[in-house]
């Protein structure tokens, strides 16, 4: 997902991310979680959505870093269902973690790696998550469109790129053995631990998939006028 994002967020791009690159295969994607503090009398999406049209500007989340996919989720999300909510800047999800726990910080969306314990033990709230299926780690979250809003993706995707003009052969080659590795119970099972959705899905496919991500990831980030150092 940063090699998609990434030069959307500068003048001059540095590379084109589809026409510099020839794709091998995604191997896994982490949904993002909508996360929220106990401190919000929330529980599900819709209440969620409610409160933060009854306060607009005033509710926050969290950013880990600028034109990350926590800031691209928000923003996106935000944008949906019309709502406005203050930014905070996070240099990690570390510190992020320590103020959402601590009711410092309101909300925020990320990647579940480093925030199932803390869900699990009830410290923090886990209100949707996106993707067609429930986390195997977080089976309890429902997805977006189970909560009410259809259509919403944002994830973090996982590949592997050869340089552009790679043999076909090549690919192939390469394709097939990734397509083994994910394909293992132990690879499987690890990356399904830590929130992570083992998927296998090929050059042509991971293709499609870069062309589609890097435009919404471009509409996202020219409507909310992010730029690196906002």
């Amino acid at each position: 997902s940063t090699h998609a994002i990434g030069p959307h967020l500068y003048a001059t791009p540095p590379y084109d991310p589809v026409k510099d690159f020839t794709p091998i295969t995604e191997i896994a994607f982490t949904p993002n979680v909508l996360m929220a503090s106990n401190t919000l009398q929330v529980n599900t999406l819709k209440e969620f959505i409610a409160l933060a049209k009854s306060k607009p500007g005033q509710l926050n989340y969290g950013s880990v870093g600028s034109g990350g996919i926590s800031q691209l989720g928000n923003e996106h999300f935000s944008m949906l269902v019309g709502i406005k909510m203050q930014r905070v800047p996070y240099k990690g999800s570390a510190l992020a973690l320590i103020d959402l726990v601590a009711g410092q910080l309101q909300a925020g969306f990320y990647t579940p790696i480093s925030f199932i314990q803390y869900i699990r033990s009830g410290r923090i709230k886990a209100i949707a998550v996106s993707g067609n299926n429930r986390l195997q780690a977080l089976p309890e979250v429902p997805t977006f469109a189970e909560a009410g809003l259809p259509g919403f993706e944002m994830r973090v995707t996982y590949g592997v790129l050869a340089p552009a003009g790679t043999a076909k052969p090549v690919i192939d080659k390469l394709s097939g053995e990734f397509a083994k590795i994910v394909a293992l119970p132990e690879t499987r099972e690890r990356l399904a631990g830590q929130g992570m959705v083992p998927f296998y899905n090929g050059p042509d496919v991971m293709a499609a998939l870069m062309k589609t991500e890097t435009v919404k990831y471009a509409q996202v980030i020219k409507a909310a006028n992010i730029k690196l150092d906002n």
